[in-house]
């Protein structure tokens, strides 16, 4: 019956056995999306409740939605705000709902599935006979033990604030299909905060967990069915794997976490049901008080019993302080002895299938106690904070007595662990060979018995001479009648062939006494060794897959995925100590892996799709802790790398290409050169240890060895080298003179020392360090500027979602070092910003260099690309070029947005602008009195041109700083990889040929159909410096009437501050104190003009030409002399000319809108 259950034709199995599959999904479903809960929905900090405060709700909003709804769309803060958090976080948080709701549907499931059972619909199938199966009985039991997990689960990982303003925020942004299509009112009444909360300090909630699982009512005759099962059977028959009374309880753990999550379905028990709860107690926690309920989750009965009166007199029992001490020195006894049983055994050589087949009982027996001692010593002198109870006073007490009278020695633990775990692996590997190989053993000992046999019989025939042996038919012919018999003994009828070969050892072991043969030692060794290879024989026969499952049973250590942590420091020690530990480690982990088998087995039994995605995740998790572990491997080598650096930076002398001899002695510095070779093959020595381990399967992730060493280095190196930049390019504003390049240079001597160093080594670690540095360092680039730009940004890239960060190759945040900026790259930017800032300082772009505005001396050349680059890599000047970019993007934006809005609510603007556009139509080409009109516009309209000239100079600030990144990005590519150089040259052109040839012949195909091709060359171009920043396009807008007019009065504006310098060549201020850059201005127009369509630059062309012609006529006609031309049109015509020839505007078509005269006022 018990296999009919499961069978696939039974749908009333099948049904629970895929609904209980289900719950190990849900439970590794919330584990894992508990690492992502976006940050803000915490609102952990002041700063954070002060910004998102009134957009990120919790329950309190179904109060009153409509009220909450309206002060966010009235506040434009708020609202940008909310469509920040929709966007960058409503992917994550439908899929958190999604697991939520997932609770919900399974508890509602199981109450459907009850009743039915109880309404006949699964055919001679009710809920007592269910349990009468006893597949049926485990099934039902987990079904109502996974949901009380997952409810412990949720309230332990997602904190009930923090669930309340996922729920909210959800089915705010997901509007009138969250309304629709989910459950949101039971979803929310059933995860509404229970006020529970894992900081250290709080309190628990009263009637916690109980209220909490009562919140969804379930048949109270189920509820009882499954407790007291649960309470009185062995529903997994694990007794037999632990035959002795001692281990009683070790064998019923798993049964008694899953009574104690049930217990909360029914509190009064609990409470006032005395006498069930002494039989618990007696029988599942007779010895022990702390428990793992799921997968290393651990609870402290002492601290959670304490609100229940029936649970704590029952548990009081335990609690006796003789007992708790008799059962330490027992305990603690046992660990020094089982570590020299395991030491001696481990000693006596490896677990051949002999030894296994001899000793095969006292080596279970021998890791059956080691993994009971370990489970209790686990558990029960695990530190409060993880093993539970911490707030607790008698907590502390009890486990204090604990670690006192066991004598609790970590290490000694932990060398009790790994000679278990070395044993168990040894032992399973043995056992696999055995039962893969039972028949050709059957074979290889029964041949060899009969052999030995036949021998005999010839020994009796005479016809093989014995010392003392006479020739005695009767013999002969007794032996040839074993043969026969040994010969007759089949492997597949184990219970015929194990009685016979028992009557054989006994008639073998009678014939010497019978016939008197001890007197012929050969013939006594020659039965000897045919009982030996008969009593092998029988052993042979014995070899089943139960000693497998039996082992694994024994083996289980699920209870310490968690506790397992506070070895983690003994281990690295251990491994520091002597590398090739890290062999001995791999049982360790394979141990560890065990507890997988827990929550994957119903999911494969149910062929479940999750099956893949449950085992990924908690195979990661295991992989992480490898990492971890090994992780002492790459931070010892980083030691020594650094003491490798202080060497070659500051004691040895780089030796010359030509040396005199009577030098050599100061050149050799022996002393020097022993320690760094010292220092590499300790190196070596920790690469050689990682090595030793063997590639291992840890569920369903493959380990190799060589490639968590890598990654390991890599994880080192990105964390030492972000550091550096970290620590390195902070900037004092406040410093008179910038510290720019005395920290750019101090960051480029540790760069190089630590580069330099990294591949010194690389041939001791057997890796590409070059290849390696140059990976981590774009990654380390990469990732910060992401980061930066994310201020930028309304939809943030979170740390899941960046193709940069990694879990096992972690980028680390540190804390802003400014209010501006989120982290080095950032902090640089701005720095090389502020010391251009175009308030204090002039641009010469012949020079390339700016100069200080008032003292006229050089603050920065085009110089400092170089030391960009030779400080952190092109990768780190490629970033700076990359952000620059993305702070072009967003000035833009602002400028478009605020000439946009200026000119469509402000009254004066748009007044000025409607005159405007009547009197300098298209036809009109000369406004008479033109400082009575443009001077008027002007003052008017003073606010905004004030604020679009300030951004527009920003612009042409960073538009300039990427011109020169560009150049040196260009020159260092055509240096160092000349022929990537050409090749990318050539490319660009050809694609650029066949674009053009597409647009004058449009049957002919388009290149690049889907972009890929583009989208990877830009990449490419970018690197290499090959691209053209005032060409670019950075917007997409929509056509602005008004921009042409609003850069005018901008110009017009300015047009007072600056002149047209004949010496430089360019626009500079007429008193140096203006604030106002010639040449950042005309580059910022020009940029802002190529994002909009050809028309607004030619109308600006146009307005700018009549400007200057309204000026030069007037100024004519007031005045009979031959005079110079006015400042207007001189500045206006300069200006004129250098947007032209920045838009490649020909003269020819300024001929169009100004006299030839005019134009020839200004040489170009």
């Amino acid at each position: 019956m018990a296999a009919n259950f499961l069978a696939e034709n039974n749908v009333c199995g099948q049904a629970l056995l895929r609904l209980v599959a289900r719950g190990n999904s849900i439970i590794a479903e919330l584990m894992r999306l508990s690492a992502y809960i976006p940050q803000v929905f915490r609102l952990e900090t002041k700063i954070e409740q002060q910004k998102y405060g009134d957009v990120v709700l919790d329950f309190t909003y179904f109060r009153a939605p409509e009220g909450f709804n309206k002060k966010i769309e009235d506040s434009q803060v708020l609202s940008d705000l909310d469509d920040e958090i929709r966007e960058s976080h409503s992917s994550i948080v439908g899929r958190i709902y999604s697991a939520f709701e997932s609770i919900h549907r399974y508890v509602t499931e199981l109450i459907c599935y009850i009743q039915d059972l109880n309404e006949g619909m699964y055919i001679q199938r009710t809920v007592e006979n269910v349990f009468t199966d006893e597949d049926g009985k485990q099934l039902m039991c987990e079904a109502l033990y996974l949901y009380g997990v997952m409810l412990l689960v949720v309230d332990t990982v997602f904190p009930g604030l923090v669930r309340e303003r996922i729920i909210v925020a959800h089915h705010r942004h997901a509007g009138q299909k969250a309304s629709n299509d989910t459950s949101v009112d039971d979803v929310c009444k059933l995860l509404r905060s229970t006020g529970y909360s894992t900081l250290h300090g709080s309190r628990r909630p009263q009637n916690y967990p109980e209220e909490y699982f009562k919140r969804v009512n379930l048949p109270n005759n189920y509820v009882n069915l499954v407790i007291g099962y649960l309470r009185s059977d062995d529903v997994y028959h694990q007794v037999q794997a632990y035959p002795s009374p001692d281990h009683r309880s070790a064998a019923l753990a798993n049964q008694a976490a899953m009574l104690y999550v049930c217990l909360y379905f029914s509190p009064a028990v609990l409470f006032s049901q005395t006498a069930k709860m002494r039989e618990i107690v007696d029988k599942y926690f007779p010895d022990n008080w702390v428990i793992s309920y799921y997968m290393g989750m651990t609870v402290n009965l002492i601290d959670v019993w304490e609100p229940y009166k029936a649970a704590k007199q029952a548990l009081n029992n335990t609690l006796e302080p003789a007992n708790i001490r008799d059962q330490s020195t027992k305990v603690g006894a046992k660990i020094v002895k089982l570590v020299k049983q395991t030491d001696q055994l481990l000693s006596e050589g490896s677990m051949s299938e002999n030894r296994v087949l001899e000793h095969s009982s006292r080596i279970l027996n021998l890791l059956r106690e080691c993994n009971v001692t370990l489970r209790w010593t686990v558990l029960h002198a695990a530190s409060l904070t993880k093993a539970g109870g911490e707030g607790n006073k008698r907590c502390r007490i009890i486990r204090d007595q604990v670690v006192n009278d066991i004598q609790y020695s970590p290490m000694t633990v932990f060398h009790l662990l790994l000679n278990t775990a070395i044993l168990e692996y040894d032992l399973n590997q043995t056992y696999k060979r055995l039962v893969e190989e039972k028949s050709i053993m059957w074979d290889k000992y029964k041949r060899e018995a009969n052999e030995l046999v036949l021998e005999l019989s010839e020994v009796f025939a005479g016809s093989r001479p014995l010392a003392r042996v006479t020739k005695n038919d009767r013999l002969n012919k007794w032996f040839k009648d074993i043969a026969e018999q040994i010969m007759g003994l089949a492997l597949d009828e184990p219970g015929t062939s194990g009685r016979k070969l028992i009557q054989l050892i006994q008639a073998v072991k009678e014939v010497k006494e019978f016939h008197e043969l001890e007197s012929s030692a050969g013939v006594v060794q020659a039965v000897e060794e045919v009982v030996v290879c008969l009593q092998t024989l029988v052993k042979v026969a014995g070899v089943t897959e139960d000693n497998l499952i039996k082992l694994s049973l024994i083996t289980d250590f699920s209870y310490a995925w968690m506790l397992v942590d506070e070895y983690t420091s003994i281990m690295q020690s251990s491994i520091k100590k002597d590398p090739s530990h890290v062999s001995k480690m791999r049982a360790t982990f394979l141990k560890l892996s065990s507890g997988l088998d827990l929550p994957l087995l119903r999911i494969n039994q149910a062929r479940s799709p999750d099956l893949i995605s449950v085992s990924a995740y908690y195979s990661g998790e295991l992989v992480l802790y490898i990492r971890k572990v090994l992780q002492i491997i790459p931070e010892t080598m980083f030691g020594l790398l650094a003491k490798i650096i202080k060497l070659q930076t500051e004691k040895l002398k780089p030796i010359p290409t030509r040396l005199d001899k009577d030098k050599m002695r100061d050149y050799a510095q022996l002393q020097e050169r022993y320690q760094m070779a010292e220092f590499s093959h300790g190196v070596a020595v920790l690469a050689e240890g990682v090595a030793m381990m063997e590639t291992t399967l840890v569920g369903v992730v493959q380990v190799d060895p060589r490639r968590l060493l890598e990654d390991g280095v890599r994880r080192e190196l990105v964390a030492l080298v972000a550091r550096i930049l970290h620590e390195g390019l902070t900037f004092n504003a406040k410093a008179k003179e910038s510290e720019l390049y005395k920290r750019l240079t101090l960051v480029g001597h540790k760069m190089t020392g630590f580069c330099t160093s990294f591949e010194y080594i690389q041939d001791y670690i057997s890796m590409y360090g070059l290849k390696i540095w140059q990976e981590e360092m774009s990654r380390i680039i990469n990732y910060n500027i992401e980061q930066e730009c994310n201020q930028l940004l309304r939809k943030k890239v979170s740390d899941h979602e960046s193709v940069y960060q990694s879990t096992a190759i972690p980028i680390p945040k540190f804390p802003p070092a400014d209010t501006q900026s989120v982290n080095f790259i950032g902090r640089l930017v701005r720095e090389i910003l502020r010391i251009t800032d175009p308030k204090t300082t002039v641009y010469v772009p012949q020079l390339g260099v700016w100069y200080d505005a008032r003292t006229h001396s050089e603050m920065l050349s085009d110089a400092v690309m170089a030391k960009v680059e030779s400080s952190i890599s092109t990768a780190g000047l490629t970033g700076v070029d990359k952000l620059l970019a993305f702070l072009i993007v967003t000035e833009l934006q602002n400028l478009v947005q605020e000439i946009k809005v200026t000119s469509a609510k402000d009254a004066t603007v748009k007044e000025v602008i409607h005159i405007m556009t009547q009197h300098l139509g298209s036809n009109s080409h000369i406004i008479g009195q033109p400082q009575r009109h443009y001077t008027g516009w002007v003052q008017r309209v003073g606010k905004l041109s004030g604020s679009v000239v300030d951004r527009i100079m920003k612009v042409g600030q960073m538009q300039i700083l990427r011109l020169h990144a560009a150049k040196r990005l260009n020159s260092s590519c055509k240096f160092d990889a000349k022929y990537l150089a050409t090749a990318l040259s050539a490319m660009n052109q050809s694609l650029m040929s066949d674009v053009k040839r597409h647009y004058t012949d449009p049957t002919r195909a388009y290149p690049d159909e889907d972009g890929e091709l583009t989208c990877e060359l830009s990449v490419f171009l970018e690197w290499c410096g090959m691209t053209q920043p005032l060409d670019r396009i950075y917007i997409t807008t929509c056509p602005l009437l008004c921009l042409s007019l609003v850069l005018l009065l901008t110009v017009i504006a300015q047009i007072p501050k600056v002149h047209y310098s004949k010496s430089l060549g360019c626009l500079t201020g007429i008193r140096g104190t203006e604030g106002i850059d010639g040449e950042l201005m005309i580059v910022g127009i020009t940029t802002i003009l190529r994002q909009f369509h050809q028309d607004h630059t030619i109308r600006f062309v146009q307005l700018m030409s009549q400007y200057v012609s309204s000026y030069a006529a007037h100024t004519a006609l007031s005045s009979a002399k031959t005079i110079d031309l006015p400042h207007e049109s001189l500045t206006g015509l300069a200006i004129l000319k250098e947007v032209a020839k920045k838009m490649a505007i020909s003269e020819k078509t300024l001929s169009l809108y100004l006299p030839l005269h005019l134009l020839s006022a200004i040489s170009s």
